[in-house]
Order: C-alpha cells, then structure tokens, then sequence
C-alpha cells in the first residue's frame, strides 16, 4: 500500500499550511516539526485548539474521570453534570479490572450521574448531588465516592468540594472527595490528568501506613490503565520475579492500594504524561524515588526489568531478572522472525495520546516497519523534547487554572529509600534513570513531528503517503478506514490486547501481521469513486 513517489516533508508540511488563514498557519506552524535529533528544535504543544480544526482531543473531565478514575474499581465515581458526560467517560477505554476474592466490589460496570436538567442549571444542582451521594451511599456503602465536575457546574458555581467534605463527615466511614474538572478548564485532557493526581495525592494517598507483605521489593506502577489486560501481564512478570506490586494508577486498582502507595520503594512511571506530578509529589513527602519505564516491546519491558534491578542492587533480583529475560524473550524472537518477512519495511503513523505514540514506535521497529509521522493529542514540550526543556517552559493561563499543590516532607512517613549519592550515581550511570528524553530523540531524521492533529492534516498525510497502518483513536477510526487505511486504536485497543510486557509484544505483532497483510483495504472505494455522477431531477410541489 506504500506510496512509492518521492515526496519531502517539507512539500507535504507546506502544502497542509497553505490551506489554513495566515494567522492559522502561524499558529500551526510551530506544531509541525522535521525531525532532526540533536539539534535542539523546540515543538509548540499544551495550547489551545484552533476553534474550528477537528481535533482528537478530549476534555479536562474526560482525562481526570475517564483516564485516571475510571479503573479503578472500587470507588463509586458520579459524574456531576448532565447524563452524557458520564455516559461519554463509562467502559469507553476497556480498561480491565479483577477483583482479588468474589466478595470484592466493582462498580466500573455502573455509570453514576446525577443526571442535571435545565431546572439544575438554573437554581443549582448541589442539593441533587448531596441526593446522589446519600443513594450511592445507601445502595453500596462504597470505601470512598468521588464527585466529578463537568461544564455547567463550573459555570453556576456549584461547590462539589464544600458538598464532599459535608457528606464525608456525615458518614465517617467513606471518603468522600471531589474534582474540579469541568471539561473547559484546560487545554485537553492532560488538565484533566493533573487534576486528578492532586486530588488522590490529597485525599487518599498516605492514608494506610500498614506493610502489608513481607516481600524484599516493594514497587508501585504508575501510568498503566489495564486496556485490553496490560497490567494482568506486568503483573504476572512482578509475581515471577518475587516484586511486590503495591499500587497500580490505575489499572485492576482499588482504593486501599492507592491510600498505601506511599509504603512502596519505588515508583515506575509508564505514561509520562498523566502521572508525572504524582512521582514528583511521592518522592518530596514520602521520599519515594521514581524511574521512567517502558513495558511496551519486548526488548523496552527488558531493558526497563534490568533498570529496575539496578537501583535494588539485589544480585538475586539481578539473577531472576536474567533468568526471566532468557525464558521469555527466544519466544518472542521467535515470532517476530517469522512475522517481519510479511511487515519488514512497511510504513506507520501515530497520533495518539499519552506516552503511547512514543512507545508503540518501539513494537513496529522490532517488525523492521519504518514510522513515518508521529504525534500526541495532548502532550507537553518535555513529552516531545524531554525533560531537559522543563526549565524554559513558560507557564501559561490555562497552566495557572490547575492548582499547585504545595508538598513538604511528612514528617512522621518520609523515609530515605535511597542516599542523593546513590541517585546521583544511577543518574550518572544511567541518564535515563529519573529522566525522560522524550519522543522526538528517537525517531528518525527527517520524520515528520505534529502536535494536537486535525482531520483535515491526516487526510493529507494519507493521501500523500499512503501508510501501511495508522494508529490513533475512535473518533478517527472510521474516517481513517474509509481512505483504505487500516486504523489499530491505540487508546482502547478496539478488541485486543494485552499488548504490554513480552507476552503482549506477540499479541501486537501477530494483530499487525494480519492488518498489514489484508488485501480488504485495497478494496474500499467510496461512492463517489465508484460512481462520479448522480443524475437527478426536481420534482414541482
């Protein structure tokens, strides 16, 4: 399906801009970058949309309930605001979950709404949420209740946070804590994000000093949501080498392991992007130290294993991390040798958000298919051009509306998990130990960067490229099809998964073997294609 005619990027950047008003192709301008490693250029990413463009994006609610709440299974998470946002932000990203005894609860098969008419936005809705709390209570005597603000209720000032703190005190046995994430008050969903790793940090974390397991290593798992049952594969490898999963934020999570978190020795982060701010916030009040990880791909899920058992210094964890590499990864060679004979040089591009545009790249190199553009929905400059860039980061309006929590050392439960000189030396031995190089250093020159894509720029980037598959999410997903180009859903993984770990890698290339290789997309015309002219005559009333 490749397009074989020789096209630079800077012809297909060119033409894309020239489309747009001159003030909107200033503007996009600096959201398109070639990729030249190396050479220090900056991407504009975190702003807002251009009113108009169709973006992929999601709001700040969808990323605070939909992305950080919403796997986590036991707390009862009502969405305050009218009954389609949380019909929206229920079960849309598979996220898996599996309760430990029969008797555990799981309320991610419920959508909670307070379902606000007009009359709510007129005289205010707090009466109908403390309603709605009191129901929830009453019907399943949850461990906590979470209230999440959508737009309306930030326009007529509804205080879900007053609301929250009223009825956990009425019922001294629920946690009861709210968002203030109406849909508008950030750039995307990365707000949303934010918002929500302030609010956990605040309410819940640190609320449940108990050790609960006698085992060496304790970790937590940050930014991992369990779609299509990533974490039952992590899981599986932690169990393996004897690594105590304490918390997953937050997949086949649950509200205990979140209030324990703080008892763990070291933070993973997976998506850099969603759970940063809470690895930042753990490690200054409760000393707990963090490293960037990347479980996607098999040669990514080894290499994280071994930066793991580098900062235990453990030669038993060493040798079982070894010994776990051996067994799994000629399995996984296996397979990809004979797979990449069928996918060896075809294209991709990704446009997805979190860390996933960045990581995926990982699977399709091991399948020797080249990626050709890339970008995230709702990424940071550090996401792009990593971490180093932080300290020219300006901090904008829309960045000052998200509340800066201020974190000081707990005084009682901080405890030094490992000496600044032995940090500095991981640091030193690993530059990528607490760092995170971003996406844009490890493609390849000349690849073509974008920010927050719109509908009209990936159907140039399809039409002139003609890549072999495109990955993104479901509201692309149909539009992306109907040009004869596979889309594999990297949000919610359309019906697949696990696709983490070495077990997941396989799954991937098996599921990408037979997208690439179907001769079903060489066949879709639309109508207009198949049939140029419509004849048609008026009919007189």
């Amino acid at each position: 399906m490749s397009n074989n005619k020789k096209i630079t990027t800077e012809e297909v950047k060119e033409e894309i801009l020239a489309k747009y008003p001159p003030k909107v192709a200033r503007k996009r301008d600096k959201s398109f970058v070639i990729n030249e490693p190396g050479s220090g250029q900056e991407i504009q990413a975190n702003i807002r949309t251009v009113p108009g463009i169709i973006t992929q994006r999601g709001c700040t609610y969808a990323g605070c309930k939909g992305v950080v709440l919403g796997p986590t299974r036991d707390i009862v998470n009502i969405t305050h605001g009218p009954i389609g946002c949380g019909f929206y932000s229920w079960l849309t990203r598979r996220n898996q979950t599996l309760p430990e005894k029969e008797s555990d609860e799981n309320y991610m098969a419920y959508c909670f709404s307070t379902d606000m008419q007009d009359e709510n936005i007129v005289f205010g809705g707090e009466k109908k949420l403390r309603e709605a709390i009191q129901e929830a209570y009453d019907l399943f005597h949850p461990k906590a209740i979470a209230i999440f603000s959508t737009c309306p209720v930030g326009l007529i000032g509804d205080d879900v946070h007053a609301v929250s703190r009223e009825m956990k005190e009425k019922f001294g046995d629920c946690n009861v804590f709210g968002f203030s994430c109406e849909g508008y008050r950030g750039v995307s969903q990365s707000a949303g994000h934010h918002i929500a790793n302030n609010q956990i940090f605040k309410h819940v974390v640190g609320t449940d000093d108990t050790i609960k397991t006698t085992k060496k290593f304790r970790i937590n798992l940050l930014g991992e949501y369990n779609i299509g049952g990533d974490a039952f594969e992590l899981e599986r490898i932690f169990e393996r080498l004897g690594v105590e999963l304490v918390a997953t934020y937050s997949g086949n999570s649950t509200i205990d392991s979140f209030a324990n978190s703080h008892t763990a020795d070291l933070n993973l982060v997976m998506c850099h992007r969603s759970i940063n701010y809470m690895a930042e916030m753990m490690q200054t009040k409760y000393g707990i130290p963090w490293m960037k990880v990347n479980f996607i791909g098999a040669k990514a899920t080894a290499k994280s294993l071994r930066k793991m058992a580098l900062y235990f210094e453990d030669p038993a964890l060493s040798a079982e991390v070894e010994k776990l590499i051996t067994e799994e990864l000629p399995l996984v060679e296996k397979e990809v040798a004979e797979i990449k004979k069928r996918t060896a040089g075809k294209t991709a591009m990704l446009f997805v958000g979190g860390s996933r545009a960045h990581h995926y790249q990982e699977l399709f190199k091991e399948l020797d298919m080249r990626i050709i553009a890339a970008g995230y929905e709702f990424a940071h400059r550090d996401d792009y051009e990593g971490r180093d860039v932080l300290p020219n980061v300006k901090v904008d309006a829309d960045s000052r509306n998200i509340e800066e929590l201020k974190v000081e050392k707990d005084s009682s439960r901080y405890k030094e998990r490992a000496s600044e000189k032995k940090l500095e030396e991981l640091k030193k031995s690993n530059p990528e130990f607490q760092n995170y190089i971003g996406m844009m250093p490890e493609m390849e020159s000349g690849t073509l960067v974008i920010d927050d894509i719109s509908h009209y720029e990936s159907e140039i980037l399809i039409k002139k490229y003609q890549p072999d598959i495109f990955c993104a999410g479901i509201k692309e997903k149909y539009a992306i099809q109907k040009s004869g180009v596979p889309l594999k859903q990297l949000h919610s993984y359309d019906y697949g998964g696990p696709y983490a770990g070495f077990k997941g890698a396989v799954n991937f290339y098996k599921e990408i073997d037979r997208m690439v290789n179907t001769k079903i997309w060489s066949l879709i015309a639309p109508p207009w294609k198949k049939d140029p002219e419509i004849d048609a005559q008026y009919i007189s009333a």
